[in-house]
């Protein structure tokens, strides 16, 4: 491994109470942090990249095109390209998306 296999990407702070960090991207393969305080809310969107998502910390009450749901630790779900999504931060925590192909929009 080399050393520019080990990039640190700057912290952002997309929404009120929610920052982002990607952790690695590769072409066809990106991996994000999202940090939300409580209250905090992803707003609805949707983009061609297939979406997984990890709740490492806290709780989330997430809309999926027609379906809401609520997740916590350790909970994990996928997102198909082109749905509609967004999420609300219910306690604080941090959620690690990962997407196929990489959002160049992050970078």
């Amino acid at each position: 491994m080399t050393n520019e296999s080990l990039t640190t990407y700057p912290t952002v702070q997309p929404e009120p109470g929610v920052t982002r960090q990607v952790l690695a991207d590769h072409e066809q393969l990106m991996t994000v942090s999202f940090q939300f305080d409580t209250g905090a809310k992803g707003s609805l969107h949707s983009h061609p990249h297939v979406q997984s998502t990890f709740v490492k910390s806290g709780k989330f009450k997430f809309w999926l095109d027609d379906t809401t749901f609520e997740v916590g630790p350790g909970d994990s779900f996928m997102i198909p390209s082109g749905a509609e999504h967004g999420c609300e931060c219910l306690e604080s925590g941090e959620l690690i998306d990962s997407f196929s192909p990489r959002r160049d929009d992050f970078l």
